[in-house]
This record gives C-alpha cells, structure tokens and sequence, in this order.
C-alpha cells in the first residue's frame, strides 16, 4: 500500500475535528443559502419589500455580512497586488500612490453615482447587478486601508532581514511569502479589522441607494437602519444595534480573534512575550488532528510550490552596465505617456464639468473645501490627543487587546446615522449651530484608523526594546519620546492618512443630517456634494468629487508623503 509522504495514517478523527467540522459546515452552508438570495431576478424599478419586522433581522444581517465578505476577499486581493506593485517599483508606485490618494478621498456616494447603473448595465435581469455595486462601495470603503498598511509595512521590513534572505538565496517570489508578507501581516490583520468596521459605518449608503431617479433599497441591517430613521422608530433601530452587536462579536470569535493570537507568531523580536493572545477557535484547530494535518499537507505544497516557481534570470556580476541612453530613454517615455494621459483626463474633466457648472461657481466651491478641510484638520488633532496614548496601553498590554478589541470593533462600526437624531434634537433644541456641532459627526466613525493602528504598533514594539528601556530606567516623557512614540510612528501615520480620507469621505453624510422632516446642513464641500447628488447633477457631483480629491491628494504630497520618507528612514525596526 503506498501513501502521501508527510501524511501520519495514526492521526484519528476526533471529537475536535467533529466540533471543527461542524462549525465551518454551519459557516459554509449559511453562507451559500444567503448568496442565492443575491442572484434573485429584477429589473429596475421594481420595489423589493423590507420589513421593519425583528424577525427579519437574521436574514437581513447574513446579507449584510456576506457583502461585506465579499468586499474584503476583493480588498485582500487588491491589497496584496497593487501595494507590492507600489513598494518594489518605483515607476508603478508613482502612479499607484497618487491614484491611492485621489480614490480615498472619492466619497462612497461619489462611487454609487457612477457605478450603480453600470453594474445594472452589465447583468441585466438580475439582482446581482445592484448586489455588485453595492459590494464595490463597501470595497471602496475597506480597501484603500489595507492597501496603504501593507505597502507601509513593506517598506519598512527591516534591512538585516532582507540581507539574510539574499544571502540564503531566496528567489523574490519566496521573499515575499517568508518575509515580507508574514512581517506585515500583524498590522495588516488590525487594519483588516478597522476595514470591516469602516465598511458597517457605511452599510446604510450602500444598501439604501438613491442618485437621481434612481432608487434600489437592498435587504440588510443597513437599509433596515435607513427605513428607522425615516419612519423615526427607536425600537427598530435598538433591535438593529443589538443585531450589529451580536453579528460583530461572532466574527470576532470566529475570524478576529484567531487570526491576532496567530499573527503573534509573526512579531520581531528577540524576547517572547509573556502574555500573548488567546482564542478558543485557534485552539480547536490545533486540536483537531485530522484537520491540522490537512492544513499542514497545504501549507507544505504552497512551500512546495512557491519553491519551484520560475524567477527573473539575474544579470551576471561581470555584466557591462546598460548604457545611459537605455536607462534615459525608456524613464522619458514613461514620464511622457504618464503625464499625456494625466493632461488628456484633466481636459476631459474640465469640458464634461463646464457643460453644467459656471465658471465662477468653481472658486466658491474651492472655498466650502478649505472650510471642510478646516474641520478635519481640528479633528484629526483632536482624535490624536485622545487614542495615541489609550492605544499605546492596549497595545502594549494583550490581554486589554483582546477584551477591548470586540467593543472598539463595535464602536467603530457604529454608523454615525443612528446619532443624526440625537444630534438633531439637540441642535434643534438648544439652537447649536450646524456650522460647528455636525464637525464631530465626520470624525465618529473615522478616528478608530487612529486607534487600531496604534493599537497594532504598539503591539509591534519588541519585547525586547521595552526591557531594554525598563531596565535603563526609562519612564514619563522620556519613554515616549525615546521608544513608544518612533515605535508607533509609521502605524500612527497610517492611521492618520486613512484616517483623513475617511473624515473627507465621512463629510457627505454628517454635514447633512436628516431626522423624519427635519434636515440640518453646515456649510461644506460635503453638504455640496450631497445635495446635487440627491438632485443627480453629474456635472455638479464631478466637481464636488474633483475637488475633495484635490485638496486631499495636496495634503498628502505636502505632508503626508514628508512623513512617510521620515518613517522609512529614521523609525526602522533595523
């Protein structure tokens, strides 16, 4: 009789691959029972019934989740493709970081705008068509996080590290799996997370779709959430925060949880830490002979694999350099096709906005922007002062990690519409002006970037480095400025990159607020945005959408990327 070399035959079935089975059969079936359900037929217009019924609320929030899955497998796809595109070409990363910048600060509503016809367009006679372009504005929503994280990591992969490898021989290919990708793979989980909470703030969008004539409610929590609020019942949106709670815990368990206590292994250091993260799911896995060994066989054929992949012939050391004009030539006609191409766009932008737009009316709207940049700058400053040092101490502490971790995810989750009321009332009430009291709004569901990615370089901190610092005797000020805060320094600044596209993005809905028949609005470039995509002018909603890109794209050249060359520089793990 002949085996699978590596396959141990003595390994049973035991009662953890029976507990093990079960639960991802439970997940599997539930998830292929909710995708049929987006494959239903329809045609535009018709009127696909939601009901404010609780009893609803399990099927409606299995939809949600399963958007929301799908979103961020293409999110992980375009994270590992695009930013280790831009971390190791220099060429690619001058087009793929700009483009980062300028599609981060397109508001979700911007994207529905332009895409939802489209997908309907392109599957006619299926549901399947506004399913995608709802899952492609929560993708919009997660993916610009994941993706600004892992090329950050990339960077910064530690130069003796990369110096080994050489040296050992591994082919980039290989580099990539054992090195580079496990290194970034600890910030790449949290932020993974804060995308998924990102993508709950703005579920309501992008299941409740309205841009001009068109109107498509799709079931989920987040149309049940849109239809609380304009029939004005508390008792529906308390049934739908308690759902968001319950569904937010169990894929923390199920998903979260294990992949942070196994992304432990991934931390470099020198020094184990003595409190590592748990998870009970993790541990089942380990347990589950049978299953471990089926992993185990993968992994070893994924080794097996990315081994004998083919790699790029290396020039010989003896090799004559190229000569100038075959490095000159070719850097010419990049830069000519680069900005050709950015020049044809820009005049195409400029003629499409001027068939419905006044010359004139273009500098007030530069004005509502500096007006919105004003409020996200306050914010950001703000946001910095209250989670910098309470993510240090979760981060620096795993067991705080893993018990606030569910309740951050549900704060961050927490769309800021179930606050329009309160808000609201409370303007109204107390005669608040909008101008100044819907600023914290934008900045609700936007300053948990700040938070979870402190939270992850915190973590990432080597044990190590902190004894160090304890036995030199180093405490107050001097460990913050000594360690904790170059240690968090480049997730800090990712953080606060998203985090500012967020707070641009998140002006849309919280410079206009809306309870029932009472609708308050600040002036803003994000007021701006929402009322002539209310009314469908294309003209109008292009401008609005060029210049929030244009104020956020000069923040990040001007600051953003200075701060990003100082952390690849001066705040390396080398």
């Amino acid at each position: 009789m002949t085996c699978t070399p590596g396959i141990n035959l003595k390994t049973r079935f035991t009662v953890w691959d029976g507990v093990a089975f079960l639960l991802v059969m439970g997940v599997v079936t539930l998830l292929a029972w909710g995708s049929r359900q987006m494959a239903v037929p329809y045609l535009p217009g018709d009127r696909i019934p939601l009901s404010l019924d609780p009893a609803n609320l399990p099927l409606y929030a299995l939809r949600s989740v399963l958007r929301m899955g799908v979103a961020l497998a293409c999110s992980l796809l375009f994270t590992f493709t695009c930013a280790t595109l831009a971390a190791k070409n220099r060429r690619a990363e001058a087009v793929l970081i700009p483009a980062l910048d300028i599609l981060q600060s397109v508001p979700i509503l911007g994207f529905l705008s332009v895409t939802v016809t489209g997908f309907i367009a392109l599957l006619p006679g299926s549901l399947l068509g506004v399913e995608a372009a709802s899952i492609f504005a929560i993708f919009t929503s997660q993916a610009w996080n994941m993706a600004f994280s892992f090329y950050q990591s990339l960077r910064i992969v530690p130069r003796e590290l990369q110096e080994a490898s050489i040296l050992f021989g591994l082919s980039p290919w290989q580099r990539f799996w054992r090195l580079e990708a496990p290194f970034a793979t600890p910030a790449l989980i949290w932020n993974t997370m804060m995308s998924v909470s990102g993508g709950w703030f703005f579920v309501v969008a992008s299941e409740a779709i309205t841009v001009g004539r068109t109107a498509v409610t799709l079931p989920g929590i987040g149309s049940y959430v849109a239809q609380a609020i304009q029939n004005r019942d508390l008792g529906a949106i308390a049934w739908a925060l308690a759902t968001m709670l319950l569904v937010i815990l169990i894929y923390d368990q199920l998903l979260f949880r294990p992949l942070v206590a196994w992304a432990e292994k991934f931390k470099f250091e020198l020094t184990e830490s003595q409190n590592t993260p748990r998870s009970w799911v993790l541990t089942l896995f380990t347990r589950a002979g049978f299953l471990r060994t089926a992993l185990q066989e993968l992994g070893r054929g994924w080794s097996r694999l990315s081994g004998h992949l083919p790699t790029l012939p290396r020039r010989a050391a003896h090799a004559p350099p190229p000569s100038r004009l075959r490095v000159v030539l070719p850097e010419l006609l990049w830069q000519l096709c680069l900005w050709g191409g950015m020049g044809i766009g820009l005049v195409l932008l400029c003629r499409f906005i001027g068939t419905g737009v006044a010359p004139g009316e273009i500098v007030g709207v530069f004005g509502l922007g500096l007006l919105t940049l004003l409020r996200v700058v306050v914010l950001l400053l703000l946001a910095c002062l209250v989670w910098v040092p309470l993510g240090v101490l979760i981060g620096l502490n795993p067991r705080w990690s893993t018990r606030i971790q569910p309740l951050a995810q549900f704060l961050a989750a927490f769309p800021a519409n179930l606050l329009f009321p309160v808000a609201v009332f409370l303007m109204v009430r107390y005669y608040l002006s909008p101008e100044i009291w819907t600023a914290p709004l934008m900045i609700l569901g936007t300053q948990w970037y700040i938070l979870f990615n402190v939270i992850a370089g915190a973590a990432a901190i080597p044990t190590d480095l902190r004894e160090a610092a304890r036995n030199l005797g180093l405490g107050g000020w001097r460990l913050w400025q000594r360690l904790l805060l170059p240690g968090i320094f480049p997730a800090l600044l990712t953080g606060l990159v998203t985090a500012s596209g967020g707070t641009w993005n998140a002006s849309i809905v919280a410079e206009v607020v809306t309870w029932g028949d009472t609708r308050l609005s600040a002036t803003g470039l994000g007021a701006y945005i929402a009322h002539w995509t209310e009314r469908g002018d294309y003209p109008h909603i292009v401008l609005g959408i060029a210049v929030m890109s244009i104020y956020v794209v000069a923040l990040n050249r001007l600051v953003w990327r200075r701060l990003y060359l100082a952390s690849q520089t001066r705040y390396r793990l080398d």
